[in-house]
């Protein structure tokens, strides 16, 4: 499967132009608090909510969670 060029531009720059328009304080601030949430026993789902409705992005999300719980790689 190969995803055209063209739509991997287009999405890069709606990407680009998301980071730039938020609050990025406000999305950083949302991670932060997702990631102590993480390293305790909260229900983590409010915080993503907060971090989702400040602009932080899936990847951002993931790198944050990630960082706390690893990753599977497998057997």
């Amino acid at each position: 499967m190969t995803i055209n060029d063209s739509i991997r531009k287009v999405q890069s720059e709606k990407l680009a132009m998301l980071k730039k328009n938020r609050n990025n304080e406000k999305v950083q601030s949302c991670l932060n608090a997702l990631k102590v949430a993480a390293k305790g026993t909260d229900n983590l789902m409010p915080f993503i909510l907060a971090a989702v409705e400040e602009y932080a992005t899936l990847g951002e999300i993931s790198d944050v969670l990630r960082e706390v719980f690893g990753e599977y790689t497998g057997m």
